[in-house]
């Protein structure tokens, strides 16, 4: 059993940059694939960014494609995403997933962390 704490969430003015981490406890992370999802208030929850486990195969949502990045460090059990140029449209509630295979599918995922905010104001 995999548990996820995300971090790095607040207020951030269009334009600027965040990062946003999340710690991962529990056995085997490095086997897991890891994924970012958001949920905006009144939305379905999206995808953003999948890693596999060792790192060298990455996904990303068109809508943040060239914006974002995800990597991860398994020797620290942690997965990071950062995010530049933000948008208001990319306030939400953004959380981390472990999984089997770093798929776009929530149901591709296992484990998820409780989320932390990002908001974006114009």
């Amino acid at each position: 059993q995999v548990q996820l704490v995300e971090s790095g969430g607040g207020l951030v003015q269009a334009g600027g940059s965040l990062r946003l981490s999340c710690a991962a406890s529990g056995r085997a992370f490095f086997t897991y694939s890891m994924g970012w999802f958001r949920q905006a208030p009144g939305k379905e929850r999206e995808f953003v960014a999948s890693v596999s486990p060792s790192g060298n195969s990455i996904v990303y949502a068109d809508s943040v494609k060239g914006r974002f990045t995800i990597s991860r460090a398994n020797v620290a059990n942690m997965v990071y995403l950062q995010m530049n140029s933000l948008k208001p449209e990319d306030k939400a509630v953004y959380s981390c997933a472990a999984g089997g295979t770093s798929g776009w599918r929530t149901s591709e995922y296992d484990y998820w962390g409780q989320g932390t905010q990002v908001t974006v104001s114009s």
